[in-house]
């Protein structure tokens, strides 16, 4: 079992209410199994979603927040702990080494970067940490199309499909612990 669990996600809540319903049930749901959320650290969007879900849960909050970003996402002052950190590189190995397994969510370039990182540290044998894609309202499926058209075309290393559990729903991903 999983003791903190990284969340990579959107800091604006996008179009489709799930997005934050998604979030919400995935905080509940890592607070009735005692995981420690470690995420970007903001209060905006999914992001801000989550954490607050945790946090009225009775759960625990670790953010990781680049100096820059603080303001644009709005650095969360009600979680457990928060971290400062000087850049987007700092951040992301932060999480990485604060947490057991990560959390994909939908969200923009931030979130994209943070699951080809892991993704390729995971390719490469940097960490062998579980990485779930929540493909909420089938945000991602043009990417999952993407990733098996370049497993196809003999561009990556291995199958992508071992790496990355799917996951239509926060229930299903705690069904495949």
């Amino acid at each position: 079992m999983f003791k903190s669990i990284a969340v990579f996600c959107g800091s604006k809540l996008g179009r489709n209410s799930l997005f934050e319903e998604h979030a919400i049930e995935l905080g509940k749901r890592m607070v009735t199994k005692k995981i420690k959320l470690i995420y970007g650290g903001g209060s905006v969007g999914i992001m801000g979603a989550i954490a607050d879900s945790v946090m009225q849960h009775g759960g625990a909050v670790i953010g990781v927040i680049p100096k820059a970003l603080f303001k644009w996402e709005a650095g969360h002052q009600n979680i457990t702990e928060l971290h400062e950190v000087e850049d987007m590189h700092v951040r992301k190995r932060m999480m990485y080494e604060l947490c057991d397994a990560a959390i994909i969510l939908p969200g923009g370039n931030g979130t994209l970067d943070e699951l080809f990182e892991i993704m390729t540290w995971n390719s490469l044998d940097i960490h062998s940490k579980k990485i779930f894609l929540l493909n909420t309202a089938g945000y991602y499926n043009h990417l999952l199309a993407h990733l098996e058209y370049s497993q196809q075309q003999g561009f990556l290393h291995g199958d992508w499909k071992e790496k990355i559990t799917v996951v239509e729903t926060p229930k299903a991903i705690f069904d495949a612990f």
